[in-house]
């Protein structure tokens, strides 16, 4: 079974989390045909990420899929097998190195206390009978036969374990190299079937396009009944701008919220590579909880504009709008209070991972505050970039080793994001109490 070594970069990572949200914004704000078909273009997509299994067969709804299942089902017994058999001849080669060990040091023991032995019972006999000396010779020869006895005994054990394990271990090795091959073989039919439908997809896609029924127009009753219900259902997002803070909160919102996309992605292909290549990454899930925890940050103002935090406000909803914002104003402080704390304790946390001295020397001077920040910029250089020997500030404990500086800024953005959107909501509650309604 062919192996899967990736390690995916420190500045792919930063690239996705950056890019792929701004490509999904722009395709989601994209008109939508009135003529709902499928994509060549998704289905390529759905080839890549899940052909292995025919997923893109079954997006066109052909039931040529069904053939991937087994071949993949295949594929994942036979590394279970693989991973049994591993695990079984492991133990089989310990306790076969163990045995080997045991002869290695026992034979030349027994050698060396057979050939002592004459020599000790000599020793024996010239000594004066019933004299210290004799007992303390007899105890040498004692302890020499008793070596060579126990050594004797150790040998024969350790014999019959050879020919016991040795035969056991071949076998684990033999049906360990049958299921790995035979994984390797069905990824290989994966492999090759996935490139003929690539080639084939364009066609499958407008065939199944060209399968699909008119869409007849809608009638005005069915027009004015979704206009009904989409006055009646809830708000929309731009419905709660109502100044720029509002709509940056917005934006960082939408912005943060296709990364969940990306983790659909990642563990996708942590599955893939534990389960099917036998390659479990190092990086998948400690990018992700990094990934997820600058989300919760990031979102937490977005959360605050649309009401989206779970409370319990019983004795809150059904107060009128002009005691809302009474109580609003009043509870602010306790809010400030927290974010105020959030927003200068991840400032002291973010400095404090970029003055770890791993190499950004001028940028670690700076954090310390042994430089100025007009000397800090001065220091800076394309080096500092390219050199692999230099680490920027403090990094993660795994072996991935991402910097985590740039989550610790993280931290800093949602503070101040949420101070802001904390600023314009007071602001709304004084404007609310003045209006007097």
């Amino acid at each position: 079974m062919p192996g899967l070594s990736f390690t995916l970069p420190h500045w792919l990572y930063w690239v996705g989390l950056i890019a792929f949200p701004l490509i999904a914004m722009s395709l989601a704000r994209r008109p939508k045909p009135q003529q709902q078909g499928y994509s060549t273009a998704l289905g390529y997509m759905i080839l890549v990420t899940g052909g292995i299994i025919g997923l893109h067969r079954f997006y066109l709804k052909s039931l040529l899929g069904l053939v991937f299942l087994p071949v993949f089902i295949f594929i994942l017994v036979a590394n279970g097998q693989q991973h049994d058999a591993r695990s079984i001849e492991s133990d089989l080669t310990n306790a076969l190195r163990m045995a080997e060990r045991t002869i290695e040091r026992e034979e030349p023991r027994i050698e060396e206390a057979r050939a002592a032995l004459p020599k000790l019972e000599a020793a024996v006999a010239e000594v004066e009978e019933g004299s210290f000396a004799q007992r303390s010779a007899e105890k040498r020869v004692t302890r020499a036969k008793d070596t060579i006895a126990k050594g004797e005994a150790s040998l024969i054990e350790a014999r019959a374990k050879v020919e016991e394990v040795k035969p056991l271990a071949d076998k684990a090795t033999e049906t360990r190299a049958f299921w790995h091959s035979a994984a390797g073989y069905a990824l290989y039919a994966l492999i090759a079937l996935m490139l003929i439908d690539a080639v084939l997809l364009p066609g499958m896609v407008k065939r199944a396009n060209a399968s699909l029924p008119a869409v007849e127009p809608k009638s005005e009753a069915e027009l004015a009944l979704e206009a009904a219900e989409a006055e009646e259902g809830p708000k929309h997002d731009s419905e709660y701008a109502q100044n720029w803070i509002d709509r940056l909160s917005l934006f960082c919102g939408e912005y943060v919220s296709y990364w969940a996309v990306i983790a659909v992605f990642v563990y996708y292909f942590e599955v893939i590579s534990r389960y099917v290549f036998n390659s479990p990454t190092n990086w998948a899930h400690e990018a992700m909880y990094l990934m997820f925890g600058m989300q919760y940050l990031i979102a937490g103002a977005y959360a605050m504009l649309t009401e989206s935090h779970v409370r319990v406000d019983i004795f809150y909803a059904p107060l009128p709008q002009k005691r809302k914002a009474w109580v609003d104003l009043l509870t602010s402080i306790f809010f400030f209070i927290f974010a105020g704390t959030l927003l200068v304790t991840s400032y002291v946390f973010a400095v404090d991972a970029i003055a770890v001295p791993t190499g950004n020397a001028i940028v670690s001077d700076w954090a310390r505050g042994d430089a100025s920040f007009g000397e800090m910029l001065g220091g800076l250089n394309l080096g500092l970039w390219t050199d692999p020997a230099i680490r920027w500030g403090e990094i993660s404990f795994n072996e991935w080793e991402v910097p985590l500086w740039p989550m610790k800024w993280v931290m800093v953005m949602g503070g101040l994001l949420l101070v802001l959107q904390g600023i314009s909501k007071l602001s709304k509650d004084i404007r609310e109490i003045a209006r007097g309604n």
